[in-house]
């Protein structure tokens, strides 16, 4: 074992957390303690909003049950320092207010849908719009204003929580009384793995995500257009000037969008491509090469160079949000006291694309009674 690792493991163990940071598997310890709640505050009728925290292989994992939001993620850096590495508040009012999604378990259906509108099965719905004229992650209260049941699980080595919540037929407009759990898992190994799930009493369209941004460095450390991104994907969805999707699955080669071969997030977000001028840099979706698969499959490798932190992502969905978090204009302050500017985070959204109940062609998103909609992302964190 290399220095930078048993150094690693010892500060993981001096923290009391099992030792094996993920992607290793080098030294085993005892299974990630038992999760452990504490009141975050409340919300204005006086609900109280809790907060659970799990840890295991290395990786500190901290949830609300306001919105089942990521409230930290904390990992070492090659010398064994923890650092939370997720954008965030440090108290429940920046999340009932902020509009940018910290974290957040986004539905029942993440991305833009356009006009807030959509025909199934020759019904025409109308969603709450919330986005210029568009709905937006699920509308003005998606599943990241709700209160979600939370329920503390241990499983052999490792730790977690189901989030279990009930959105009723007609919520932000959308058919259909849908039944999600969504399961937060931290392995032995340190990988953070999200499972979600749900049912439908009638045919409804869902397309649920998580909406983390990262900074490896940490949050509040700056921006991450130093941190070097690879995503096995040839082809993006161009956007019109709402961000909605032209319908095109264009090539990335020879464009900015072109990550396949591993580059820095920086080196092209300033190009000049009408696309990175609409959107004020990436904020687009990418068309996995690996498709729609039926367990995860690798696409994409986040690294850090200054901290060595690694971020590497598995999905079985087909395609994946890159944002840049070009919207983060200075007025928001994270738990480091730092206030957040452009580019200070990135969120990687896997995904089916935006906007598919109403683009034939992309991969469908409805549901029906009788069928169950799965989705797993696996997150493995690591050292270089």
């Amino acid at each position: 074992m290399d220095t930078t690792r048993r150094t690693v493991l010892a500060a993981a163990a001096a923290a009391g957390v099992a030792t094996t940071v993920g992607g290793g598997g080098t030294a085993h310890a005892a299974p990630g303690r038992k999760p452990v709640k504490e009141l975050f505050g409340r919300l204005a009728d006086g609900t109280r909003i809790y907060r659970w925290s799990l840890a295991n292989g290395g990786t500190r994992l901290k949830v609300l049950s306001y919105g089942g939001i990521v409230q930290s993620l904390e990992l070492p850096d090659r010398h064994g320092r923890y650092v939370n590495v997720s954008l965030g508040y440090d108290h429940i009012e920046g999340y009932v207010t902020g509009t940018t999604f910290f974290g957040a378990t986004i539905g029942r259906y993440g991305n833009r849908i356009a006009g807030g509108r959509f025909t199934l099965d020759g019904t025409a719905y109308q969603l709450s719009v919330n986005d210029g004229e568009n709905s937006l992650h699920g509308g003005a209260q998606g599943f990241n204003t709700r209160v979600w049941d939370v329920e503390p699980f241990t499983s052999g080595p490792d730790v977690g929580l189901a989030l279990h919540y009930t959105s009723v037929d007609g919520e932000m407009g959308y058919p259909g009384t849908l039944r999600v759990t969504v399961t937060y898992t931290l392995t032995a190994r340190g990988d953070w793995r999200i499972d979600y799930r749900a049912t439908t009493d009638k045919a409804t369209v869902v397309n649920l995500t998580n909406h983390t941004y990262y900074n490896l460095a940490g949050e509040g450390s700056g921006d991450i257009y130093d941190h070097r991104l690879a995503l096995a994907a040839s082809r993006y969805t161009p956007t019109d000037a709402g961000l909605i999707p032209t319908g095109e699955l264009a090539r990335v080669a020879g464009t900015p969008f072109d990550f396949r071969s591993g580059k820095t997030v920086g080196e092209s977000i300033r190009a000049g491509h009408p696309q990175l001028i609409t959107a004020k840099g990436f904020d687009h979706n990418w068309v996995l090469d690996k498709g729609s698969t039926d367990r995860p499959v690798p696409f994409a490798t986040l690294r850090d160079p200054g901290s060595g932190r690694t971020l590497r992502i598995a999905t079985d969905q087909p395609g994946v949000q890159f944002y840049s978090g070009n919207f983060l204009d200075g007025t928001l302050v994270g738990p480091s006291g730092r206030a957040y500017r452009q580019g200070d985070g990135l969120c990687l959204e896997t995904q089916h694309f935006p906007d598919s109940p109403n683009q034939p062609a992309f991969p469908s998103t409805v549901l029906r009674p009788g069928e169950t909609y799965r989705s797993t992302t696996v997150h493995s964190f690591g050292i270089s």
